[in-house]
């Protein structure tokens, strides 16, 4: 386990906890601090009551994968957090998603809504002919349960594609 601290000669160190010695954090060290940071800041019951702020969220806590990762957030009627899950892990250009499993984590918490994302490691948030026909999919194995599909957003490096904003939610 390691541990971050800020100092004047470098922006961000790290201290192994066995060696007690510090050295400079590496891009995935501070990632991962800033994936937990904005856990923090977004306990369960938040609110994502604007795109704008989902956006960042979902930038946060996806960008600088260098592999696709496809995620959900699992809402409450109200559209705030229960729980926001990474579901699969894929290769630099794809990741399998599974309807099944993408379902039985909503039966799980009893979500009401998901906004489903992913990442783009390339760093072009353009959806593919795939992205836009599992979000299908997964739409319509949803609303079986009476689940709403309210967005499925791309990250790609600081910028994000909504595909409810271009119409195919």
């Amino acid at each position: 386990m390691s541990q971050l601290f800020f100092t004047s000669e470098s922006p961000l160190m790290v201290r192994d906890s066995e060696s007690r010695r510090y050295r400079l954090a590496t891009p995935e060290q501070i990632l991962a601090a800033a994936r937990r940071v904005i856990d923090d800041k977004n306990p369960r019951g938040t609110l994502f009551e604007s795109p704008a702020v989902t956006r960042e969220y979902l930038r946060t806590k996806l960008a600088g994968y260098d592999y696709e990762v496809f995620a959900m957030m699992l809402l409450d009627s109200r559209h705030r957090l229960i729980q926001y899950i990474e579901l699969f892990r894929g290769t630099i250009d794809g990741a399998s998603v599974h309807p099944r499993e993408v379902v039985r984590e909503v039966l799980r918490v009893n979500a009401a809504a998901v906004i489903l994302a992913h990442n783009h490691p390339s760093g072009v948030p353009e959806p593919s002919q795939a992205d836009e026909l599992i979000t299908l999919r997964l739409r319509e194995a949803l609303a079986l349960i009476d689940v709403r599909t309210l967005d499925h957003i791309i990250v790609g490096g600081d910028r994000t594609t909504s595909l409810a904003e271009r119409g195919l939610l």
